[in-house]
């Protein structure tokens, strides 16, 4: 039996499912890296480097900033007076056409401005616009010259003498080039976010600036800026679970520093007074909306100051930096601020651990509790260690009255964990007082709604839990520590150091027998640190804050991962 069908027939028969068979989104790269071709075929070079002298957008917007009126339109009159012409470069974020005139937004990394084309003014150039049957689309980088206009509607506007491609992308924008919505695709493909939600292009620039604040601030102080090892072979600058590796040459296994505090307390002893550095961290700890494995932190030294002159330069510097935003990014530091729970224009609370964890135990409502608390808070910590591991039933009873939502079953996982009377105080600071700081101190009521939060010094930890720190000279049980919070959020963490060897080495051995009892989140014995501290260490405040918290709390972002431009992710399938 023959065919009943031609070649011809058969060709087209099966060719139809493999077209059928694209997705869109390869249909899109399919046609846009036609469109390379066709320019190669016309002799021109779709990934061109021969840009020559251009402007950035920024800086033909600033030589037309007092053409700026009211509403952000510009002056027709004005601008003609300024004059001149402008060759800029950036990418085409949307294309408008009207037939034989077209508008282009194109922006750079210093703004965006709107290209006139007309067919009449740009010849040969506007077929070369995809609208007119050419390659230059949306997402594409183009080079443009030209004078610079006002529309009718007041737009300051590059009118084209020429266009040229320079880069032809070969996957377009996101269909609302204004916004990509998928939040696990943003953070997997941040190169088109930035592109697509311009918001979150400014949190990368804040970023930016507020570590350049940063470093004004503690250079203008007579900071010196250092690098310390990043690969080392002992666990020590924080109670933490380090990343692992190996180096092959010799043979070693290393850790990937948790925290650079010990090197840049070497840097006091050797005579260095005041340093800091800006060091990329990793701990091999859960993700979390304010945890990330590797993050970068500020920590900074400074010889014979103590914790509370470092609480007086930590307010200050703050505000430094919250005015350098306000100053560089107005219209989103604007944003940004409406969406501010808290305020850093009044002082900052100052509060001991110890009467944090009494008055939340008072605010409890509890009357058994609240009975306890009149003997301190030894008592209550004891009492409620007692209560809980004795008689756990009490939880539900207590559930049932208390005023705020304590999670009792935690405290109870807590305290069992615990081997000192400091432990159990950390504790109970932890699950009773922390969660309600920004109830407890406000500017005003809580159901004022001009009211905010204050930042808390949660200050005078125990000894037990900061094996780094100095013990205070009053109560040696406690040392002179704080943690900041604001709105809840830890930000930073500091103390007067401890410069006595033996002291420091009695507490590293502590860390040693804690890490052989089974602790995950402990110091290694630092033989060589001992053998500094012996050289002596001037008395000293030492300060760590966490940059990605700092941006979070500055640009009102909720997560950890909106301000690191590429999170740790899984595999993509």
């Amino acid at each position: 039996m023959t065919d009943k069908h031609s070649d011809a027939d058969e060709t087209q028969r099966t060719s139809v499912p493999v077209i059928e068979a694209l997705s869109p989104e390869a249909a899109i790269l399919l046609a846009r890296k036609e469109r390379s071709v066709n320019v190669r075929a016309r002799g021109e070079d779709p990934f061109a480097n021969d840009v020559g002298a251009y402007e950035r957008v920024g800086d033909v917007l600033a030589r037309y900033a007092d053409a700026k009126v009211e509403g952000g339109k510009y002056d027709a009159t004005k601008v003609q007076q300024v004059g001149g012409t402008a060759r800029i470069t950036g990418r085409i974020v949307s294309v408008r056409s009207f037939g034989k005139a077209s508008f282009l937004r194109l922006r750079d990394a210093t703004g965006e401005i709107q290209l006139f084309c007309r067919k009449d003014a740009l010849g040969k150039d506007y077929d070369r616009l995809h609208v007119a049957g050419g390659e230059i689309e949306a997402a594409d980088h183009v080079i443009a010259e030209g004078g610079l206009m006002v529309t009718k509607t007041g737009e300051l506007s590059l009118e084209c003498k020429s266009l040229r491609l320079l880069t032809k992308a070969h996957r377009g924008l996101p269909e609302k080039w204004h916004g990509l919505q998928d939040v696990e695709l943003r953070y997997r493909q941040r190169y088109v976010d930035l592109i697509a939600n311009t918001e979150v292009a400014d949190v990368f620039r804040a970023r930016a600036l507020a570590v350049r604040a940063l470093r004004r601030f503690l250079d203008d102080q007579g900071f010196l800026e250092v690098d310390t090892p990043s690969l080392v072979t002992l666990v020590g600058g924080a109670t933490a679970r380090p990343f692992t590796t190996h180096h092959n040459a010799l043979d070693l296994d290393l850790f990937l520093r948790i925290a650079p505090e010990l090197f840049l307390k070497r840097c006091l002893v050797g005579g260095f007074d005041r340093v800091y550095e800006i060091a990329r961290c990793y701990r091999n700890e859960g993700i979390s909306t304010r945890h990330n494995p590797e993050f970068s932190m500020l920590e900074y030294y400074r010889a014979y100051a103590t914790y509370a002159d470092l609480m007086d330069q930590t307010e200050k510097m703050l505000r430094f930096v919250d005015h350098a935003l306000a100053v560089a990014m107005p219209d989103a530091y604007a944003r940004w601020t409406k969406d501010r729970l808290f305020t850093l224009d009044r002082p900052f609370a100052r509060v001991p651990m110890q009467r944090a964890a009494l008055d939340a135990a008072r605010a409890t409502r509890i009357p058994e509790i609240v009975v306890a608390c009149d003997g301190g808070w030894r008592t209550v910590v004891d009492f409620l260690d007692k209560a809980l591991r004795d008689t756990p039933e009490r939880i539900k009873e207590w559930s049932k009255v208390q005023a705020r939502a304590i999670d009792w079953g935690n405290l109870r996982k807590g305290l069992a964990k615990c081997e000192n009377a400091g432990e159990r105080l950390f504790a109970v600071y932890e699950y009773l007082a922390e969660p309600f700081l920004t109830l407890d101190y406000r500017t005003g009521p809580v159901d004022d709604p001009t009211s905010r939060s204050v930042p808390v010094f949660v200050i005078d930890h125990p000894f037990e839990i900061s094996p780094l720190a100095r013990r205070k000279d009053d109560d040696p049980s406690l040392t002179d520590r704080f943690e900041l919070f604001i709105e809840g959020r830890e930000l930073c963490n500091a103390f007067s150091e401890l410069n006595d060897p033996d002291d420091q080495a009695a507490r590293f051995q502590e860390q040693v027998d804690k890490k052989a009892r089974g602790a995950d989140e402990t110091m290694d014995y630092d033989a060589d640190y001992i053998r500094a501290l012996e050289h002596g260490m001037p008395p000293a405040a030492g300060f760590g804050m966490g940059i990605d918290r700092l941006v979070m709390m500055l640009c009102s972002q909720p997560s950890i991962r909106d301000v690191i431009l590429f999170p740790l992710l899984r595999p993509e399938d």
